[in-house]
C-alpha cells in the first residue's frame, strides 16, 4: 500500500532526475536524410548544403569537408536532389554534401556549355532557351542534378543518341586527397569512364563541359501497334528518318490488356517555324487531369484503360500540336508526386537490345501481373552504343524500359517488390540484357555481375584510386564492397 507521503517523495524524486543526468550524458537528435524512395533514412554525421557557390569557392569548400571527413574515417557522398531509391546519395555515419547551383557558361561557337554539377537542368535550359539553344541529351525530368545525371549516366529520349555522358566533353572532379583533375576521352581517360555511371565512388564532380544543340520546334506523329512489331518500328524510323529528333514509345498496364498494345510518339522540326521561337514551358493542357488520372490507377484497373484512351486517342486529338525541344525536357517529375504516405513509387529499368525485345515482352508478362505492386507506367527509348563507361548500360544499343510501380509502404510491399524485381532481372539477364543499378538495391550480385561483366574490375579500380575507401554509399556496400 503506498501512502500519500511517500508517493509525494517519489514524484519529487523523479521531477529532478531528468536535470541529474551523469556528466558526459547527453541525447542528441542525429540528422537524418532520405532519397526519393522514402524508404531509406540514413543517420549522417555531417550534412554540407552548398548553395550557388563561384567555382573556386567550391574547391575550397569540399577539400575542407575531404580533409575533416578523412581525419575522422567518416565517409562522403555528393549529391543534388537525392532521387536514387537505393541509397546511394547517403553515406551512413558520413559526411552527406548537397550541392545547390552553380555558375551556366556558353561558347556558342563550340556549341558547348559548361555546367556546375549542382545545377538542376531546369537551370540549364533557362540558361540555353533564351540564347536558341538546348541540351543535346538530358535525364528527362527538369529538377534532377547534372552532377547526378553524369554519375548514374542517365539517359533522356532525344535521339539518336546514347547516355548523357556521350555528350560530355570534359569534366573537372575532386579526388580523395583533394587533387582537382581534368577528365576526358583523352585526359586521365581511365578516370573519366569510371566516374561516368560510377555513382560518385571516384570523387565528387565539380563542373562538365557538355554538348548542346539549337532548339527547335517540333510536331509529333503518333502510330499504334502490337509490342512484338515496336522495336523494329521503332529502331527503323530512327535509322532511317535523320528528321526525328525525340522519340519514345508506350504500353498498356492494366492486367487484363498487359503489353497487348503500344504506341510510339516521333518527334519532327515543324515546317514553318519562325525564327524566334516561343519561351519554354514545362506543361500541356493535360498535365492536372493526367496525374490525377495517373494516380488513380493504383487499385482501380478502370483508370488504367482510362489512361490509356487519353494517351491514345484523347491527348492526340486535343493536346498542343507544337512544342519546342526545351518545353518537351523541362517537365518536372513532381508533377507525378505521390501523396499518399502508405505508398511509394518506386522505378525499375531494363536495357535490351532490339532484337529480344520479344523475350523481354514474354518475361514482363510472366511477372509484373503476378506482383503485389501496382505498376502503372513503362515508357520505352532508345539508348545508343556508348563503351567509354565502365559500367555501360549500352555495349550495343539497347532499348530502355523505364517502369513506375507503387508500392505499399510495408514491409510485405518491400518483400514483393524484391521477389518482382529479382525474378524480372534473372529473365532480363539471361537474355543478354541489362537492370539500372540506381534504384532500389534489390539484385544478387550475381545477377550484377552477370549484367555489368566489368564490375570486378570496378571495383579493384576503386580501391586503387581510393585505397581508404572515403567515397561510400549503400551500393558499394551492397554490390562491390
Amino acid at each position: 500500500m503506498i501512502t500519500r507521503r511517500r508517493f509525494l517523495r517519489t514524484a519529487a524524486a523523479a521531477a529532478v532526475l531528468p536535470l541529474a543526468q551523469p556528466p558526459g550524458a547527453r541525447a542528441e537528435l542525429r540528422t537524418i536524410l532520405n532519397d526519393a524512395s522514402r524508404l531509406n533514412p540514413t543517420p549522417v554525421a555531417k550534412h554540407v548544403v552548398i548553395t550557388k557557390p563561384a567555382t573556386d569557392d567550391l574547391i575550397a569548400r569540399l577539400r575542407v569537408e575531404l580533409k575533416e571527413a578523412a581525419a575522422a574515417k567518416r565517409s562522403v557522398t555528393a549529391a543534388v536532389a537525392r532521387h536514387s531509391m537505393g541509397g546511394q546519395s547517403l553515406p551512413r555515419d558520413g559526411t552527406a554534401v548537397t550541392l545547390d547551383g552553380g555558375p551556366i557558361e556558353l561558347d556558342t561557337a563550340a556549341r558547348t556549355y559548361r555546367t556546375s554539377a549542382g545545377n538542376r537542368w531546369r537551370d540549364v535550359i533557362a540558361a540555353l532557351d533564351p540564347k536558341g539553344f538546348s541540351p543535346a541529351v538530358m535525364q528527362s525530368n527538369s529538377d534532377f542534378g547534372v552532377g547526378s545525371t553524369f554519375c548514374v549516366n542517365a539517359h533522356g529520349w532525344p535521339v539518336p543518341y546514347g547516355p548523357f555522358g556521350s555528350t560530355v566533353k570534359s569534366i573537372r572532379m575532386l579526388l580523395a586527397d583533394g587533387t582537382l583533375v581534368q577528365c576526358s576521352r583523352s585526359e586521365n581517360a581511365e578516370l573519366f569512364g569510371l566516374a561516368m555511371g560510377g555513382y560518385g565512388l571516384f570523387g565528387i564532380i565539380v563542373d562538365l563541359d557538355v554538348e548542346m544543340t539549337p532548339n527547335l520546334l517540333l510536331e509529333p506523329r503518333f502510330e499504334r501497334m502490337a509490342p512484338e512489331r515496336f522495336a523494329e518500328a521503332f529502331t527503323r524510323s530512327i535509322d532511317g528518318d535523320a528528321n526525328v529528333k525525340m522519340a519514345y514509345g508506350r504500353m498498356s498496364v492494366s492486367r487484363k490488356a498487359f503489353f497487348d498494345d503500344a504506341l510510339l510518339v516521333s518527334f519532327r522540326p515543324a515546317p514553318d517555324a519562325p525564327a524566334a521561337l516561343p519561351a519554354v514551358v514545362s506543361s500541356g493542357k493535360l498535365t492536372g487531369v493526367a496525374n490525377t488520372i495517373y494516380r488513380a490507377q493504383t487499385g482501380w484497373e478502370v483508370a488504367k484503360g482510362l489512361r490509356w484512351f487519353m494517351e491514345t486517342r484523347l491527348g492526340p486529338a486535343i493536346s498542343d500540336k507544337r512544342y519546342t525541344r526545351n518545353s518537351l525536357m523541362a517537365e518536372p517529375v513532381a508533377n507525378l508526386a505521390q501523396k499518399d504516405m502508405r505508398r511509394t513509387d518506386i522505378l525499375h529499368e531494363y536495357f535490351v537490345a532490339p532484337e529480344r525485345f520479344g523475350d523481354f515482352l514474354a518475361a514482363c508478362r510472366d511477372i509484373i501481373p503476378k506482383a503485389r505492386a501496382e505498376f502503372l507506367n513503362v515508357t520505352l527509348r532508345y539508348v545508343a552504343e556508348d563503351k567509354t563507361p565502365a559500367l555501360t548500360i549500352a555495349p550495343v544499343r539497347r532499348i530502355a524500359a523505364v517502369m513506375s510501380f507503387s508500392q505499399e509502404a510495408t514491409p510485405e510491399g518491400e518483400i514483393d517488390m524484391l521477389r518482382t524485381t529479382e525474378a524480372l532481372i534473372e529473365r532480363i539477364t539471361a537474355i543478354g540484357g541489362a537492370f539500372y543499378l540506381p534504384y532500389r538495391l534489390h539484385a544478387r550480385r550475381d545477377q550484377v555481375e552477370k549484367a555489368y561483366p566489368a564490375a570486378a574490375s570496378f571495383a579493384a579500380a576503386k580501391r586503387r584510386h581510393d585505397p581508404n575507401l572515403l567515397f561510400r554509399n549503400a551500393m558499394w556496400e551492397a554490390y562491390f564492397a
